[in-house]
């Protein structure tokens, strides 16, 4: 699907479609954002750019090289965005073109960030003077986007911390799950911060006109780096909540084990006294002793009495 975006009085303001060809919408459009595009619509972009457009193989790739350079059709920014579906957090990598007076951003999901920039420039919101201060603008929402995502998962890692450390009843299981969503989520976004800082990097050196610019991307990474000290805190709080959660499942399992040894250091003497007077020689002494079957029974009562209230005494109960 592509959609086209003019930049009017420093308002980002989506063009109708309707009754517009391609030629006249892309001449017009400051912004064209193309989300799955089919293949007629990559066909038009290819020759909009006059290049071949970046498949998915080629926006994945993790080199420096690959995900920033500039050639004939403009400079390219590959960035990582994230998305979250059915409760799990991905990342998904936007190819953003940017020309002399046109970006142009292709992306193969419908993402999060891209849905809260064309709402907030409905509303006015986001004021922008070029298709540079656009990328710019872009890069800006995604990381304060990133920022609401780390303080989600905070509040979330605060409400597992209690299970943890408070509550005695969650299962422990459930708990190692939840703390891996946070731990998977957290990688994601330090992902896609580091990668935010790679772009940013990129732009300070090539982006042009960049002296207008400069300061806002200056401060976009220093927040990034802020951010990146914030992801560094809570793996340190997850990997401490996981090795509590474990140190409790082994106080559990430690528990079960030492009633098993206490059962069979309390059963082993009567076993024993039954062993012996379970004896088929032919003296036995025992054997014509009329009181010597309930004393057998009441030497194992007692055998098995002592070694428990041995321990019980110890403490070890």
């Amino acid at each position: 699907m592509l959609r086209f975006f003019k930049i009017r009085n420093g308002l980002i303001q989506e063009i109708s479609k309707e009754d517009e060809n391609f030629a006249t919408l892309q001449k017009e459009a400051n912004w064209i954002d193309a989300a799955e595009p089919d293949d007629d619509e990559r066909l038009q972009l290819k020759a909009l750019l006059r290049t071949d457009l970046p498949e998915s193989d080629d926006v994945e790739e993790i080199e420096a090289s690959a995900r920033c350079f500039v050639d004939q059709a403009g400079i390219h920014v590959h960035s990582l965005f994230l998305n979250q579906t059915e409760g799990r957090h991905k990342t998904s990598t936007v190819a953003c073109i940017l020309q002399q007076d046109r970006l142009i951003t292709i992306r193969e999901t419908e993402l999060a960030d891209f849905r809260l920039l064309r709402m907030r420039a409905r509303r006015g919101q986001i004021v922008v003077d070029s298709a540079a201060h656009l990328l710019v603008t872009l890069l800006e929402n995604k990381v304060e986007n990133h920022a609401d995502t780390l303080e989600d998962s905070h509040r979330q890692l605060e409400g597992v911390s209690h299970l943890v450390l408070e509550d005695d009843e969650t299962e422990l299981d459930t708990i190692i799950e939840k703390l891996a969503r946070l731990e998977d989520s957290n990688g994601k976004i330090r992902l896609c911060l580091m990668d935010t800082q790679r772009n940013i990097s990129f732009l300070l050196r090539h982006l042009p006109n960049r002296q207008g610019y400069s300061e806002t991307l200056r401060e976009v990474m220093r927040d990034v780096e802020t951010l990146m000290s914030h992801t560094t805190f809570l793996f340190d709080k997850i990997n401490f909540l996981m090795d509590s959660t474990q140190g409790f499942i082994n106080i559990e399992q430690n528990k079960i084990i030492k009633i098993f040894s206490i059962a069979s250091v309390v059963f082993l003497p009567p076993t024993l006294v039954a062993s012996i007077y379970g004896m088929n020689f032919k003296i036995m002494p025992e054997l014509g002793f009329d009181f010597g079957y309930p004393a057998a029974l009441g030497l194992m009562v007692f055998s098995a009495f002592a070694p428990y209230w041995y321990f019980k005494h110890r403490g070890w109960l």
